[in-house]
């Protein structure tokens, strides 16, 4: 498996208990399709550069993964789905990259 990061901002009007179970949710999802989370950065409310679906700023948060390929297409179909996603950004993390 190869390894991922997302980042995804939501939605600003959530409370830490909420963001904390949303989070946990796309957590248990990647395990779902045997993957793993090997690491969560919640990076905090920011500003964004323009409005998105009407909002200012949001919750920044980066996860580390490693999930199948045959389930990427799924997962970020699902991920566009939930309504407290705002933004999210999807990559691979090349090897150079996770050693420095």
């Amino acid at each position: 498996m190869k390894n991922y990061e997302l980042l995804t901002v939501f939605k600003p009007g959530l409370d830490s208990d909420e963001l904390e179970k949303i989070i946990d949710k796309i957590s248990d999802e990647i395990n779902s399709y045997k993957g793993s989370v090997s690491s969560v950065d919640k990076m905090g409310r920011k500003k964004l550069a323009y409005d998105v679906q009407g909002y200012r700023d949001g919750y920044f948060t980066t996860m580390i993964l490693s999930i199948p390929p045959e389930s990427i297409v799924e997962f970020k179909r699902n991920l566009k789905l939930n309504e407290n996603v705002l933004r999210f950004m999807f990559m691979e993390v090349s090897k150079k990259a996770q050693t420095v």
